[in-house]
Formats: structure tokens, C-alpha cells, sequence
């Protein structure tokens, strides 16, 4: 007989703790080489190297930019708001971490007999063979993005700067703009799934019948609309250099400034892994290889086309950003949801 605490063996809770170190570590390792990629393709794009002395074509050049970032002096401005300039980078890092809780990266393992959903925030039901998760993760991860803008509004404010407030207030109004046709965009999503279940949401995709082809306007809007969420370039006008120096995050150096960098690309991680989820299949794909493979390689490659729009699309000016927003995207998902109910009331029945 396995020991039991609060019912449920040991066993889980291992599985538990190992699904988290796997999500985080995958997150960890892919925000630290993402920023190599990024330098190399658009190097390659650009008719350029990129990176190419440190290590072997520069594969430790990361290593080489953490360790100079966590050496260098830390300055902290003397008329700052030391707290919350202190506060602020924690604000934005958390939450892109904590995202992936409820993101489902492939199917139930068995582990000493027991099934276990690759879902943090889920367990298997051993008895009635289902699997439970957050049945809101969709809005838990809504959630999560909106408190992601506060560490950056925070650092706007507390820098006692006007190029960082500047950027801080940028930051909060282009958030407001595109989560809101954002979140308008996937309710066609929920009304096709029939749930806001992540879980359920992948197990109505996998017949191959993806949402990006029955809702290919709901995933154009979502992916781009997503983007500006997070300040990828076009849409990175809260640290626009030409005009703001680099906004928000002008007064931070050492590790405080690299904590900024490290959310700027652990968002575009979870932004890619959300649209996989919606969108993509999930972990669906071709049985020739594992479902959590054809989870990473789907989010990888939205990662690459990322990298790939910042390599060929210039920044915005802040009116276009503003009437992409409120005049184009919000009334097309609008448009979208309309047309979504109809097809389901009277054409899908």
C-alpha cells in the first residue's frame, strides 16, 4: 500500500514537484536562448553573423551577458521611490513565470502506476478516468497578463524619470487597448470549445480540426494583439530608444535591468504557448513523436516568427498603435463574435 498524505500517494506529489522544476526549467532555458536566436536569425536576415565569439558561433554568449549583468554596480537613482523601484522587476518577472501553471504541455505519463496529466495546475481521477484542471485557466492567464503591466507602470513611476513615466504610461494604455480586443478575440474560441478549460479546449482540437483554421481572423488578432501586449516590436513603443531612451527601464542596470529583459521574453514564451494552446492543437500532432515534442516545436516556431516580425517591421508611431487598437482589431473581433453565434445557432447544429 503506497503512504497516503491528504489521500492522494507520494508518488503524485513527486510528480507535482517535477512538472513544476520541467516547466520552469524549459521557461528558464528558453528565455536565456531566445535572446541568442533572436540575435542570430536577425543577424542572418540582416546579412550579417550575429553573435560569434564567445563559445562555439557564440552559443555561450548568454551565459556571458548574465554573468557581466549580475557583476555590474547596482545604481539606484537618488530621488527614487526605492521600494517600489526595487518592487517593480519582480512585478513584471512573476507573473510570466506563474502563467504556465495552468498550461497543458502533453498528455498523462504514468508514474508508479498512477496517470498523471503534463498540466501543473490539473490531476488525473483515477477513478472516473477524467482529467480535472482549472476550469478558468483561460482567465487566470487574462489575469496574469494584466498584473505583468503594473511592474512596468510601477518602474515608469518610481524612477522619479520622465522618460521612464512616459514609458509606464504607454505601457498602461497600449494594455488597455489590446487585451481588450485580445480577450474579445478567444471568445470565439470558448463559444466553439464549449469551456474555458485549457484541457478541454486541446482535447476539442485533436481530431486536427484547429481553431486557427475554423477562426483564422480570432488567431490573427490574438497572435498580434498579444504582441503589443507584451512590447514586441512593431508594438514596443514603453522603451521606444528614439524618442524615450529606453522608457521604462532607463534607470535600471545590473540585475534589476536583466529581470525586465528575462519578462520581456518569458511573456513571448507564454504569449506563443497560450496560442499553441487556443489555436495550435496543443500537444496534438502526428504519433511518430511524443505530444509534449509537438508542443515545444509548435511554440518554438511562433517564437521564430516573433523574432522573424521584429526582423522586418519597423516601430509604430504611438497614434497608429493607438488606432490599430481601438479603430481595426476591437471592432473586427467584435465582427468576429457576431458571426461566430450565427454559424453556431443556425449553420453547425
Amino acid at each position: 500500500m503506497d503512504t497516503l498524505i491528504l489521500g492522494l500517494p507520494v508518488a503524485y506529489y513527486i510528480a507535482m514537484v517535477a512538472k513544476v522544476l520541467v516547466a520552469f526549467v524549459f521557461v528558464l532555458l528558453t528565455v536565456a536562448y531566445a535572446t541568442y536566436a533572436e540575435r542570430k536569425i536577425i543577424g542572418h536576415m540582416q546579412v550579417r553573423l550575429g553573435p560569434m565569439r564567445t563559445g562555439w558561433h557564440g552559443l555561450l554568449q548568454p551565459i556571458a551577458d548574465g554573468v557581466k549583468l549580475f557583476f555590474k554596480e547596482e545604481i539606484v537613482p537618488s530621488q527614487a521611490s526605492k521600494f517600489a523601484f526595487l518592487l517593480a522587476p519582480l512585478v513584471a518577472l512573476v507573473p510570466a513565470f506563474i502563467s504556465f501553471a495552468v498550461i497543458p504541455f502533453g498528455d498523462t505519463v504514468t508514474i508508479a502506476g498512477y496517470k498523471v496529466p503534463l498540466q501543473i495546475a490539473a490531476y488525473y481521477d483515477q477513478a472516473g478516468a477524467e482529467v480535472f484542471d482549472m476550469n478558468v485557466g483561460v482567465l487566470y492567464i487574462l489575469a496574469m497578463a494584466s498584473l505583468g503591466v503594473y511592474g512596468i507602470v510601477l518602474a515608469g513611476w518610481s524612477s522619479n524619470s520622465k522618460y521612464s513615466l512616459l514609458g509606464g504610461l504607454r505601457s498602461a494604455a497600449q494594455m488597455v487597448s489590446y487585451e481588450l480586443a485580445a480577450g474579445l478575440s478567444i471568445i470565439a474560441v470558448f463559444m466553439l470549445s464549449e469551456s474555458l478549460s485549457l484541457h478541454r479546449i486541446v482535447a476539442a482540437q485533436a481530431d486536427g480540426a484547429w481553431y486557427a483554421f475554423k477562426q483564422p481572423l480570432a488567431f490573427v488578432i490574438f497572435f498580434i494583439c498579444s504582441l503589443a501586449e507584451i512590447n514586441r516590436t512593431p508594438f514596443d513603443l514603453p522603451e521606444a530608444e528614439t524618442e524615450l531612451v529606453s522608457g521604462f527601464c532607463t534607470e535600471y542596470s545590473s540585475m534589476k535591468y536583466a529581470m525586465f529583459f528575462m519578462a520581456e521574453y518569458a511573456n513571448m514564451v507564454t504569449v506563443c504557448a497560450v496560442t499553441v494552446t487556443l489555436f495550435l492543437g496543443g500537444w496534438h500532432g502526428p504519433s511518430i513523436l511524443p505530444g509534449w515534442c509537438w508542443f515545444v516545436a509548435k511554440v518554438y516556431f511562433l517564437i521564430f516568427c516573433c523574432m522573424w516580425i521584429r526582423a522586418t517591421y519597423p516601430r509604430y508611431r504611438y497614434d497608429q498603435l493607438m488606432r490599430l487598437g481601438w479603430k481595426v482589431f476591437l471592432p473586427l473581433s467584435l465582427l468576429n463574435i457576431v458571426a461566430t453565434a450565427l454559424w453556431v445557432m443556425f449553420i453547425s447544429k
